[in-house]
C-alpha cells in the first residue's frame, strides 16, 4: 500500500506538467512553423482553407512526437522541484527511501511512453508524412516544386509479397535521368539478386541504366558478382512522373523499412548508405530520449536547492533540450560525412545525456 501511494505521488506530480509540456511545446512549434506556413499559403497563394487544414493535421503527429521528450523532461523537472521545495523529498529520505526507489515509477512510465512513441513512429507518423508531402506537391504546389528528388525508394509487392525494392540516389523527373541506382529482386520474400548502376536515362518510353553490375545471392547468403554491363534495359513500366509519384523519401519510411532495405543493399557496391544508416539509428534513438530526459529532469529537479517557479523550470528545460538537439545535429553531420560510425552518430546524444541523468540521480542522495 505504501509503495502504491509513493508511486501515485510521484506520477501525480509529473502528470500535469507533462500534459502542459506537450501542449506548450506543440503550440511553440505550431505557432513558429505550421501556422506561419498555413497563413502564407492562404494569403499569398490563395490556397483554400480546407486544403491548408488537411495539411496542418497531417503535419501535426510528427510535431507531437517531437515534443514528447521535451515534455518528459519538463514534467519530471517541475514535478521533482515541487516535491523538493515542499520538503516532501526530505520526508521520504527520512523514512529511508532512496532516490532510486523514488525514480522507479518515473522510469517505468517513461519507458511506456517511449514504446508508444516508437510504435506511432513506425506506423501512423510515416503515413501522415506521406499524405502531407503528396498534398503539398500535387494539390498546393501543382508540381512547381523542384524536379530533383534525392534518396527515393520504390517498393513493388504482389499478393502481399515483396518482389522488388528500387533505390535511387537522385532522380530528375524533368530530364528523365537518375543516378546511384540499386535494385533488389526478391523470390518468396528472400533476396535473389541485386543490380547496381551509376546512372539511368528515360528514352523511347523505356528506362536504360548504364555502367552497372549484377550480383547474385547463393544459398549460404553470400553475395557474388555475376556480371558487369555498360548499358541495359530496366524493366520498369513507369514514366519519370509516374515514378516520382510512386517513390518514397527515407524520412517518410519506418525504421523497419529502412533496415530491410539497408540490410539487403549493405556490402554491395553502389550508393553510399551511411546517411540511411544514420537516419535508421536516429529513428530508434529519438523515442528513447523520452526515458533519458525523464530521468535527467527528475535527478536535476530533485537536486536543486531553494525555491523557484515553473518559469525557471521551463527555461531550464528549453536549454537542456536545445543542447540535446545541438549535439544530435553535430553527431548526425559527422555520421553522414563518414567521420564517425552511424551507430555512434545516432546514439551518442542519448549516451551523453544518459550519463548526465545518472550523475544527477546519484547526486540526490548525497545532498
Amino acid at each position: 500500500m505504501r509503495s502504491r501511494l509513493l508511486d501515485k505521488l510521484i506520477i501525480g506530480s509529473a502528470a500535469g506538467p507533462f500534459c502542459f509540456g506537450v501542449l506548450i511545446f506543440v503550440l511553440i512549434f505550431v505557432a513558429g512553423d505550421l501556422l506561419f506556413q498555413a497563413a502564407k499559403l492562404i494569403i499569398q497563394q490563395g490556397i483554400p482553407l480546407s486544403v491548408v487544414t488537411r495539411l496542418f493535421f497531417y503535419r501535426l503527429p510528427e510535431v507531437i512526437l517531437l515534443t514528447i521528450p521535451m515534455a518528459s523532461l519538463l514534467a519530471t523537472l517541475l514535478g521533482m522541484s515541487s516535491l523538493n521545495s515542499s520538503s516532501e523529498l526530505i520526508a521520504l529520505k527520512s523514512l529511508g527511501i532512496p532516490f532510486m526507489r523514488i525514480l522507479r515509477p518515473v522510469f517505468l512510465v517513461s519507458v511506456l511512453i517511449a514504446v508508444t512513441a516508437l510504435f506511432l513512429n513506425e506506423t501512423f507518423v510515416p503515413m501522415a508524412s506521406i499524405a502531407a508531402d503528396k498534398l503539398m506537391k500535387y494539390e498546393i504546389m501543382k508540381n512547381q516544386a523542384s524536379a530533383v528528388q534525392e534518396k527515393v525508394f520504390l517498393r513493388e509487392e504482389h499478393g502481399g509479397e515483396l518482389k522488388r525494392v528500387l533505390y535511387i540516389d537522385q532522380l530528375d523527373t524533368n530530364k528523365g535521368i537518375m543516378s546511384g541506382i540499386i535494385l533488389n529482386d526478391f523470390e518468396d520474400g528472400i533476396l535473389s539478386n541485386t543490380i547496381t548502376a551509376k546512372s539511368g536515362i528515360y528514352k523511347d518510353m523505356q528506362w536504360w541504366i548504364e555502367d552497372g553490375r549484377i550480383y547474385t545471392m547463393n544459398d549460404e547468403g553470400e553475395v557474388k558478382l555475376l556480371l558487369r554491363f555498360e548499358r541495359q534495359k530496366l524493366a520498369l513500366g513507369l514514366s519519370p512522373a509516374q515514378l516520382e509519384r510512386s517513390t518514397r523519401k527515407p524520412s517518410d519510411m519506418s525504421a523497419h523499412e529502412l533496415w530491410t532495405y539497408i540490410k539487403n543493399a549493405d556490402g554491395i557496391g553502389g550508393a553510399d548508405l551511411s546517411k540511411l544508416w544514420v537516419m535508421f539509428h536516429l529513428k530508434l534513438a529519438v523515442p528513447w530520449a523520452c526515458v533519458i530526459m525523464a530521468v535527467l529532469g527528475a535527478g536535476f529537479g530533485a537536486s536543486r536547492r531553494g525555491r523557484s517557479g515553473g518559469g525557471v523550470g521551463f527555461g531550464i528545460s528549453v536549454v537542456i533540450v536545445f543542447a540535446y538537439y545541438v549535439v544530435m545535429s553535430l553527431c548526425r553531420a559527422f555520421g553522414e560525412s563518414g567521420n564517425i560510425p552511424p551507430f555512434v552518430a545516432g546514439w551518442c546524444p542519448n549516451i551523453v545525456f544518459a550519463v548526465l541523468a545518472v550523475y544527477f540521480s546519484l547526486r540526490v542522495d548525497r545532498i
